[in-house]
């Protein structure tokens, strides 16, 4: 199992409880997420800038 940070662009959605259903589908197609954040904003793009840290099974 390894760990890896990731940085994701996300669609700003209606309410924040759809946004977080939205980022973590999107975050566990990279892994199993441990922690995230979203870390910006940008309004004029209607986009969420969130950073992750997930873990990966090795395939050995």
């Amino acid at each position: 199992m390894t760990t890896h940070f990731i940085t994701a662009e996300i669609d700003l959605q209606e309410t924040p409880t759809e946004l977080e259903k939205v980022i973590t589908a999107e975050l566990a197609k990279q892994g199993e997420p441990l922690r995230w954040a979203i870390t910006a904003v940008d309004s004029q793009k209607d986009k969420a800038t969130v950073e992750a840290v997930v873990t990966r099974t090795s395939n050995k």
